[in-house]
């Protein structure tokens, strides 16, 4: 008989696949204690079109394609849509050709956004998590039609925004005159604020959501840089260079170092590229719920919070997308002060400890694909 410990914590992945989109799928599919009751796709890293096509091709590739995959919307409320292929190639997700093709289409005849609401709502009260790791439009859209959602859920984990101004010592570009920036995208803004800033301010300013999330922001990631001794051990599976990769592992492998060679390009970090998305998933799994931290001690991620800080966020939606800065602004910057009631901002992460969850994660992937090999 299964009791309430043992039961997945389920959640809804809203992703814009994505080098470090793949590593969130791949956790939150994988994970022993989640639940992905489905993925909707929307535009930022790349098209909606392509970002869809990644999101089937790497559950294909991880031997999940029974995850539902709704096609988003195409671009901001007013806005059009913002990419990143100096980031993340044209295709959003460029660096190998081992990605399959997926064997099942996504799925077109529901409203994504009903589709979340629905799998959501299906759930009993206070269990679901919604994770975001790309712009804000589906899920803004989500708690702006279906209000219920936002009392009927667990929690909400974002992935965007920085603050800077000395919050954490992650550097975010180590390239001369960049000492001081705080966004990825603009010297004041994050992309998936940035792409459409007034659904991330509807989001941040939703006093029934406050209490409810966490943003991981640029502070944190790019503390959790995938270097060339994690590569390695995802590649090989452990330290031993002579252990043969799996298909997975190598493309894995090759993603990362995609990755890590935009990131030294764009911003001068040669460690090795932040793994931003998946950290948002792994917030399920950490101190930051307490209640799976009582529940599972033992598995349970250490993050830095501060005993419980909290922040107000209020994202500057004034400026317009482009190359002039001086039009842009601060455009998409997330400004963030102390609150007693606002959103949780962790300041760090047990790293070994993250690291081992998403090893752990691949593995289970691979034996999957052995099972299904065999079938």
């Amino acid at each position: 008989m299964s009791t309430a410990a043992d039961i997945p914590v389920p959640l809804w992945l809203d992703c814009d696949p994505g080098h470090d989109d793949a590593f969130a799928i791949l956790l939150a599919a994988h994970h022993p204690s989640l639940n992905l009751l489905g993925i909707t796709t929307i535009h930022g890293n790349a098209s909606l079109e392509n970002t869809t096509i990644n999101a089937t091709r790497v559950l294909e590739a991880i031997g999940r394609p029974d995850v539902p995959v709704y096609p988003g919307t195409k671009k901001p409320f007013c806005r059009p849509a913002v990419h990143a292929p100096n980031i993340h190639g044209d295709s959003g997700i460029d660096g190998t050709e081992l990605l399959p093709i997926a064997s099942r289409p996504p799925i077109t005849n529901k409203n994504p956004i009903l589709a979340m609401r629905d799998a959501l709502m299906a759930q009993p009260e206070g269990t679901p998590w919604v994770i975001a790791t790309g712009t804000l439009t589906n899920v803004a859209l989500l708690f702006a039609t279906f209000p219920e959602v936002t009392t009927h859920i667990k929690g909400l984990s974002i992935m965007g925004g920085g603050v800077g101004n000395g919050f954490t010592d992650a550097p975010m570009s180590k390239l001369a005159g960049h000492q001081n920036r705080i966004g990825n995208v603009t010297p004041l803004a994050e992309f998936n604020i940035y792409c459409d800033p007034e659904s991330s301010q509807s989001i941040l300013s939703n006093p029934i959501l406050a209490s409810k999330t966490t943003l991981i922001t640029l502070d944190l990631t790019h503390q959790v840089l995938a270097s060339r001794s994690v590569q390695t051990r995802i590649l090989h599976g452990g330290d031993d260079p002579s252990t043969p990769p799996t298909v997975l592992r190598q493309m894995l492998y090759e993603l990362l170092l995609f990755f890590a060679s935009t990131y030294e390009t764009e911003f001068g970090l040669t460690t090795g590229p932040p793994l931003h998305d998946p950290l948002a998933v792994a917030v399920i799994l950490s101190t930051l719920n307490p209640e799976f931290a009582s529940k599972h001690p033992e598995q349970t991620l250490k993050f830095d919070d501060r005993n419980g800080e909290r922040f107000a966020v209020t994202v500057v939606t004034d400026g317009l997308h482009g190359a002039d800065i001086a039009l842009v602004g601060p455009l998409g910057r997330s400004v963030v002060a102390s609150h007693t009631t606002g959103v949780a901002i962790p300041r760090g992460v047990d790293l070994e400890a993250f690291w081992g969850v998403i090893l752990d994660c691949i593995k289970r992937a691979d034996e999957l694909n052995a099972v299904r090999a065999t079938a």
